[in-house]
């Protein structure tokens, strides 16, 4: 089995979660679930970042210690991920003394090995909602483009990293792909940054000034800066630099790295494309393969604030509408790496066209024709439509084309045309007034039909496409069969066998009340 290392973000715990991580949570899921589908042995990792300067500012404001401050919001990143049905198989913590730590740690004295790091002043400015260091060019109108605030001017004695030498290196491998940037637009942002000049970036900070982090190794004074500890999360959850007796731990880190994609937001994309991939060069390790960078959600359309009181709470979403619908919302409504937008009037309207009145009423529909006819031997396999069975053909061939190419809103949209085009086949044949083997084979023809878009919207919508097998295949050992096979097997035609037991169950999407 290929295998395939897949990660969101970790999730900054200075606050509750928002709709924007509940999208990077789900596309990434999307791509963890298709590859499983595709046969590979598929290791996704999310976790939350809970070191810095922000952290203990807000733990301050709310009157706790830090560590149990982020306790509580990395307990709900974690009931997010499990209540929108994320399938990762690790979560990570930044303050994981056992895990994270000598990862952190390690690496730090390998930079020291290698000459990478060294002791100088720094002056200039630095944002604490960004955890970052600005220069005049990175701030509007003397403020933080993202967080329109002014940044904190600072002079302090810190360690710095050479990431100026690695320059040249990382613009080679941008530009030839070897660590493709996705989408393409942020590739050329990118490599535009780095030709206009790296500098050599802190990488500490004192301690008297920042106290709650990694501790820098050998010198008690100074505090790992954020994303240096940071972005080790992605090799410290496989077990890097873990010095404890667990052979499992050593070889999933042989076993997994390089990361195949990193999935995360524009607003850290520099640290991934230009700090993260220097750190690897001057270590020593493999780079990652793949970034893909996606956009923000706004709204109705305005950037998400809590003093605007516009922010989207994606627990209320699931709550009042279901998991699967603001899964497909996000998946369908936000273009793939681009920005996107939330309003509860665009979400309802979506819910009722292509959720109730799209899939909903297609499965209601086949299974009531289905269980009306239950004693017809309608179920004898392979009796297909050829102009059937040549559309869901392309489609899937549209469908993996565009998964590939991490274009997630295009291929769940190849999956509603494929729910259309059964809506019409039902229209024109009208089964209703059919008899003998032409109703038979309408019916087959709709079921198997729905078989595959029900494999196809799996990755998107796992509940929803769980709750069409269990209708289609109401037999449990039936359904297991159907459920172990990888995607070249469950593309065939005929995947519904003679005697499969067909029954109704609930309804997909209740439509809405006003």
């Amino acid at each position: 089995m290929n295998k395939f290392y897949i990660t969101t973000s970790i999730a900054y715990a200075n606050a509750a979660p928002h709709i924007g991580f509940a999208m990077e949570a789900c596309q990434a899921d999307v791509l963890a679930r298709y590859h499983r589908m595709v046969g590979e042995d598929v290791f996704f990792l999310s976790g939350t970042d809970e070191n810095g300067s922000k952290i203990k500012e807000a733990a301050l404001k709310n009157k706790v210690k830090p560590q149990e401050f982020v306790d509580e919001n990395s307990a709900k990143f974690q009931l997010l991920l499990d209540t929108l049905s994320i399938s990762n198989n690790d979560f990570i913590r930044t303050t994981d003394r056992k895990r994270h730590w000598p990862a952190a740690q390690k690496i730090w004295n390998k930079l020291v090995e290698t000459g990478d790091i060294y002791k100088s002043n720094y002056e200039g400015y630095y944002c604490i909602g960004c955890e970052a260091y600005l220069t005049e060019k990175d701030l509007v109108e003397g403020k933080c483009s993202y967080h329109q605030k002014a940044p904190e001017k600072i002079k302090e004695e810190n360690y710095f990293f050479k990431l100026s030498k690695y320059e040249k290196s990382i613009q080679k491998k941008i530009e030839s792909d070897e660590l493709e940037i996705l989408p393409k637009t942020r590739k050329n942002e990118t490599l535009n940054i780095i030709k206009s000049g790296l500098r050599d970036v802190s990488f500490s900070r004192p301690k008297k000034v920042l106290d709650w982090g990694v501790p820098v190794p050998d010198d008690k004074t100074q505090t790992m800066y954020v994303w240096c500890d940071a972005l080790t999360n992605y090799i410290s959850a496989l077990g890097y630099g873990n010095d404890l007796p667990d052979s499992e731990s050593d070889s999933k880190f042989e076993k997994y790295w390089p990361a195949d994609i990193h999935v995360i937001g524009k607003d850290i994309f520099r640290f991934h494309t230009a700090i993260w991939p220097a750190m690897l060069m001057s270590i020593g390790l493999p780079l990652p393969k793949k970034i893909f960078i996606h956009g923000f959600v706004s709204s109705d359309g305005q950037k998400m604030s809590k003093s605007l009181g516009n922010v989207v709470d994606p627990f209320k979403v699931i709550d009042k509408y279901s998991v699967d619908a603001l899964r497909y919302y996000l998946l369908k409504e936000i273009p793939s790496g681009s920005d996107g937008n939330f309003s509860y009037e665009r979400f309802e309207k979506v819910y009722q066209a292509d959720l109730a009145n799209g899939i909903g009423n297609l499965t209601a529909r086949t299974i009531a024709l289905a269980t009306k006819n239950q004693a017809n031997p309608f179920l004898r396999g392979g009796r297909g439509c050829v102009e059937l069975e040549k559309r869901i053909k392309n489609s899937w061939s549209d469908y993996e084309s565009l998964l590939n190419n991490f274009k997630l809103n295009e291929a769940l949209e190849v999956a509603k045309r494929l729910m259309s085009v059964c809506d019409e086949y039902i229209e024109q044949n009208k089964p209703w007034q059919l008899n003998g083997e032409e109703k038979e084979k309408v019916i087959y023809n709709l079921l198997e039909s729905l078989r595959h878009i029900a494999w196809m919207i799996y990755p998107f919508m796992p509940e929803t496409a769980m709750k069409i097998f269990a209708q289609l295949f109401a037999d449990e050992k039936e359904k297991r069969i159907e459920l172990n096979q990888n995607l070249k097997e469950a593309q065939k035609w005929g995947g519904l066998k003679s005697g499969t037991k067909i029954e109704k169950g609930e309804i997909l999407f209740p439509r809405l009340v006003a």
